[in-house]
C-alpha cells in the first residue's frame, strides 16, 4: 500500500515516516509539507540518515502517487489536503484535532466519495479506554459527578484535546445526552455548587507532555479514575498504520478507530 504523509517535517510526521519505512507491507511514496517550509526538496528520510528517494513537496497533485494519506496537521491544512484526496481518489486517515462543525461536515461530505478514518486519537490504548468509559458511564449513571482532565505539551494549540472531547462525548452518549448541553468548559470565580449531570473539563499545557487523560467518576465516599498516559507518539503512528490498512478494503465511507479495532477482533 502506497502511503503519503502530511506535515512531513513535524514531530508526528517524522514519527509516521519512520513507522512506514519500517513496515514491510507499506511504502512511502509522498511526503507533504506547507508551502514555504525550509524542508521542501529534502529527502523525507534525511532526519533518519536514510535516502528514501521521496522528496518533501508542497505539490498536492503528487497525492496521485499514493493510495492513502495520513494527516496529523491543522484543520485548515487537513481540509485542503482532503480536497486533493477526493480529486485523486486517495483514501485518508485524519488524526488532526480542533475542527469546527463546518470542518466536520466537510469530512463527512468527502467520505461519500473516498474512504476516511477520522479519529481524535489513533492510539489502540486510548480506544480501549473509550470502551471502559462507556461501560463505567452506564454503570455509574446516578450519584457520580464526572470530570475530564487532560494535559499536553506547551505547543498544543487547541483545548480541550480531541481525545478529551471524545471521552466526554462517550460519557454523555452513555447517559443519552449531548455533550454540548451538559459540558462545563471552565470555572472561575463564584461558580456556585456543581450542577448534577454535568461533565467538567480541565486542561494543563506545559513542557513536553505527550498526552495524559483522566476521567473521574466522583461519588460519595469513593472515586473511580480511568486514566490513559502516552509517553511516546509511536502509539499514534502504529494506530494510524492500522487505520490505513483497514481502508485498503474500503471504497468510501466515514470510519473511526472503533471500526478499525472491531474489524481485527
Amino acid at each position: 500500500m502506497r502511503i503519503a504523509i502530511a506535515g512531513a517535517d513535524g514531530r508526528m510526521g517524522r514519527m509516521l515516516i519512520e513507522a512506514v519505512l519500517n513496515a514491510a507491507d507499506l511504502s512511502l511514496t509522498v511526503a507533504l509539507d506547507r508551502a514555504g517550509s525550509p524542508c521542501l526538496g529534502q529527502d523525507a528520510g534525511a532526519f533518519l540518515g536514510q535516502d528514501t528517494g521521496v522528496l518533501i513537496t508542497d505539490n498536492l497533485d503528487d497525492l496521485a502517487k499514493a493510495d492513502c494519506l495520513i494527516d496529523f496537521t491543522r484543520p485548515e491544512g487537513t481540509l485542503t489536503h482532503l480536497e486533493a484526496c477526493v480529486k485523486h481518489n486517495v483514501k485518508c486517515v485524519i488524526g488532526t484535532t480542533g475542527f469546527n462543525e463546518q470542518g466536520k461536515q466537510a469530512i463527512q461530505a468527502a467520505s461519500h466519495k473516498i474512504a476516511v478514518v477520522f479519529a481524535p486519537n489513533m492510539s489502540v490504548g486510548v480506544n480501549a479506554t473509550l470502551k471502559l468509559l462507556d461501560l463505567a458511564a452506564k454503570l455509574l449513571n446516578n450519584g457520580y459527578d464526572v470530570e475530564v482532565f487532560e494535559a499536553h505539551h506547551r505547543n498544543k494549540v487547541d483545548a480541550p484535546s480531541g481525545t478529551a472531547l471524545i471521552m466526554g462525548e462517550t460519557v454523555a452518549n452513555a447517559w443519552g445526552e449531548k455533550l454540548d448541553d451538559i459540558a462545563d468548559w471552565a470555572r472561575h470565580g463564584e461558580t456556585g455548587a456543581r450542577e448534577t449531570g454535568h461533565i467538567g473539563f480541565s486542561v494543563v499545557r506545559g513542557g513536553d507532555i505527550v498526552g495524559d487523560h483522566t476521567v473521574y467518576f466522583c461519588g460519595t465516599g469513593e472515586r473511580i479514575e480511568i486514566t490513559h498516559r502516552s509517553t511516546s507518539r509511536a502509539t499514534y503512528a502504529q494506530g494510524s498504520l492500522r487505520a490505513a490498512r483497514y481502508l485498503a478494503r474500503k471504497e468510501f465511507g466515514l470510519f473511526d478507530m472503533q471500526d478499525v479495532l472491531s474489524a481485527q477482533l
